[in-house]
């Protein structure tokens, strides 16, 4: 138990809470929407070129969307949208008649692929397991370019497919055509005619981003997939033997400059390595992935982040295609997985998917380097470990009926002298459509080398503890809030994870309330307050926080967030009142520009000197297209710290961004960081270096005939600079990779 009686009156409210939404009564549920609807089986020849002109056309299920469900509340749809749908014998085909009356405003560029949000979109969503829990989706601009992903609680847009799509703009708006493979989607696997859940929605960005839909989304219901449409067919479908080979050659090299700033160039590394990844469809519902001296290098460089005055490590996305393919079913309340830490595997071996009621996913992975994070309560550390590791997820999931999941976690991580296994037990349950609890409960058990834990601050010996987390959430119509509670233990690790804070009670909770308007020049508004507390194990307090914030949606596609804080924060045995303020806002005030800006402004703490301080940080961004082929995208990151009236430290960090697409397959991007951290070496309580910038550039060259079949070739390289030298280059590489998807 927390020991403050101050936090006494909150875990109270919050167990009434809970045992309130315990108590709900089951029949507040939904009931099925609506009977089944037929999809006809058709054989016959479809070329996918944006044109609904085969007589398989003809024949097909039309349905229209009739609703907008944004910003709209379910009104009738202010533009029509024609959808025809049926299924052959290796496929499912759609065909879009998306009619418009002023063509010329459509928006529709060129882009990479899952990049390209701003434009006019068609998604179709399917529930192929119809256990109103998961969904595939499948999106397209009106130019063909596509989207593909996921959507559970936790969400998985790295998710992808082949698939064939092609669309056409012409005089009465633009067609869509898409034609998804059967080997690409998993399935029931029954004899009879199936029942899968669909959605279709059409996004219209005009002034407002408007959504058409197939069914009606009640603005107080928690479950998406429960509102689908139900359609019925797909009997006897196969997925083939869903045998994919994909063979990569990478070549890299690197050169050096020694030393630094009037060495020459000599060569680092020089590599060119085969490669080869394997996916089989053991059943119609699981996948066996496997990897051999695998290609993990990404060909996009993470967006630079501000690592001044951070006590905890950073979190980047995962970027490389064997972990990013079914990432969603290891998702959990904590980030108890994360696969960014496995840094160099020599290869791997995965297996997801799911029977019936039971999600399964798994996968072992060997590592060359051993990356480890040291985790506390008021910061973290990290080392690296020269020496090779196996990494061993399981995860496990059972439906119990429509309403509840509960599941089962275990990841292991060994290597000489070194282990690390976490273990435990989840859930989800929805009482009502408009109430749900999630929960996790998580040992684990580590030791590490004695030289790395005493050059750590680790202690010696078998690590043991425990983390648990439990969430209520109400979404209603107009009313909506929350209550948390995390308790983790001061020796809980998850090396697997990105768990970079531990040795905390927190408790939180949460209430808002929100207006809509179905037409006119604003769309949302939304007023909540919030409240925060932790505490360590031993009862010490570490912060405190109160808040108020305000959001707002409207004209011009805008979106406004203005968020006012107080809080207490206790670090190194001093607390810190702070008093701040954070807004962010959006909009394209024309159809080619996005404008955002980011700001945050009061009290703070200077964790590196344990002071309070005064901070200021803007972030604008820019991004504009020039016509269907270009783009553009500008971001800069300001953040300047007083402390005393004196200026600490001021750090600028800007990218940019430059894409041109030939074509749908083809396109050129260029990127360029700078980075610039100017330090008042007086001001700070022991040495630091004045100066550190830092300036990189990428050069890509990309063709893309579909996600797994593609060829790379680019250029990078690094300039340094400090108060001794100007910014002087340190490194370049040169860098090529081609895979063909082999498809059995």
């Amino acid at each position: 138990m927390m020991r403050s009686s101050r936090t006494a009156p909150c875990l109270s409210a919050f167990c009434l809470l809970l045992l309130a939404a315990l108590a709900a009564p089951a029949q507040q549920l939904p009931p099925p929407s609506r009977e089944p609807v037929d999809v006809p089986r058709i054989e016959g020849k479809v070329s996918v070129d944006g044109r609904l002109d085969e007589p398989a056309w003809q024949q097909a299920l039309i349905l229209d969307l009739p609703v907008e469900t944004q910003p709209g509340d379910n009104i009738p749809a202010s533009i029509r949208t024609e959808v025809r749908v049926f299924y052959g014998r290796d496929a499912i085909y759609f065909g879009l008649e998306c009619f418009d009356p002023d063509p010329s405003a459509i928006r529709a560029r060129f882009a990479e692929r899952d990049q390209f949000e701003s434009d006019d979109l068609i998604n179709v969503n399917l529930d192929t397991f119809n256990d109103e829990r998961r969904n595939y989706y499948f999106g397209c601009n009106p130019l063909g370019v596509q989207k593909d992903g996921l959507e559970t609680t936790g969400g998985d847009q790295s998710w992808d497919a082949i698939w064939a799509s092609a669309g056409r703009i012409h005089e009465r708006g633009y067609t869509i055509e898409m034609a998804i493979p059967f080997s690409s989607l998993q399935f029931q696997r029954t004899a009879g005619p199936q029942v899968w859940g669909l959605d279709v929605s059409r996004w219209y960005p005009r002034s407002q981003r408007r959504r058409m839909g197939l069914v009606p989304i009640p603005r107080d219901d928690n479950c998406y997939q429960c509102q689908f449409m139900k359609i019925r067919g797909f009997a006897g479908i196969k997925p083939g033997r869903r045998i994919e080979l994909v063979p990569t050659l990478t070549g890299i090299k690197t050169d050096g400059r020694d030393p630094m700033p009037n060495g020459g160039f000599s060569t680092i590394s020089k590599d060119l390595d085969p490669g080869l990844t394997a996916k089989w469809g053991v059943t119609p519902n699981l996948t066996l992935n496997a990897t051999a001296n695998p290609d993990f290098s990404q060909v996009e460089a993470d967006a630079q982040q501000l690592n001044v005055n951070q006590p905890f490590a950073l979190y980047y996305q995962e970027k490389r295609p064997f972990f990013t393919e079914g990432a969603d079913f290891f998702s959990t309340p904590f980030r108890a997985v994360y696969t960014r830490t496995l840094r160099d595997p020599r290869w791997g071996l995965k297996l997801t998917g799911k029977e019936g009621a039971n999600t399964i996913g798994a996968y072992f992975v060997q590592d060359e380097l051993t990356n480890l994070i040291f985790p506390g309560s008021q910061g973290s550390g990290a080392a690296s470990l020269d020496q090779l590791s196996s990494g061993l997820v399981l995860r496990y999931k059972r439906d119990l009926g429509n309403r509840t999941t509960l599941g089962a976690l275990f990841t292991n991580r060994g290597g000489e002298d070194y282990f690390n296994r976490v273990y435990g037990l989840d859930g989800a349950a929805r009482f009502t459509r408009r109430d749900r609890l999630t929960f996790q409960f998580l040992g684990s058990s580590t030791a590490y080398p004695d030289a790395v834990a005493l050059d750590n601050g680790q202690p010696l010996g078998t690590l043991s503890d425990r983390a648990f987390s439990v969430e209520f959430q109400h979404t209603g119509r107009n009313l909506q809030y929350y209550a948390g509670y995390d308790d983790v233990g001061p020796e809980f690790r998850a090396d697997l994870g990105f768990m970079p804070r531990v040795d905390y009670r927190e408790l939180e909770g949460g209430v808002s309330y929100g207006w809509r308007r179905n037409r006119g020049w604003w769309s949302q508004i939304r007023l909540g307050t919030s409240y925060e507390r932790s505490e360590d194990r031993q009862g010490r307090f570490l912060f405190e926080m109160n808040s108020v914030n305000l959001t707002f949606q409207g004209a011009m596609q805008s979106y406004f967030y203005v968020y006012g804080y107080r809080m207490r924060e206790d670090y190194l045995g001093r607390v810190y009142p702070e008093w701040a303020a954070e807004t962010l806002l959006q909009f394209r005030p024309i159809a080619a520009m996005q404008l955002t800006l980011y700001g945050n402004l009061g009290d703070a703490v200077d964790y590196e000197n344990a002071r309070p301080a005064w901070q200021v940080q803007a972030n604008p961004a820019l991004t504009l297209n020039l016509g269907r082929r270009l783009a553009f995208e500008l971001d800069h990151n300001y953040k300047r710290m007083n402390v005393g009236g004196r200026e600490l430290f001021t750090a600028n960090i800007t990218q940019a961004k430059l894409i041109y697409h030939i074509n749908l397959r083809l396109f050129l991007r260029t990127i360029g960081q700078y980075v610039d951290y100017r330090y008042n070496a007086a001001n700070y309580t022991f040495p630091v270096d004045p100066v550190y910038r830092r300036f990189f550039t990428q050069l890509l060259f990309s063709y893309q005939l579909n996600p797994r079949t593609v060829l790379f070739l680019g250029y990078s390289d690094n300039a340094l600079g400090t108060q001794d030298y100007r910014l002087t280059r340190s490194d370049r590489t040169i860098f090529m990779k081609v895979s063909y998807s082999w498809q059995i």
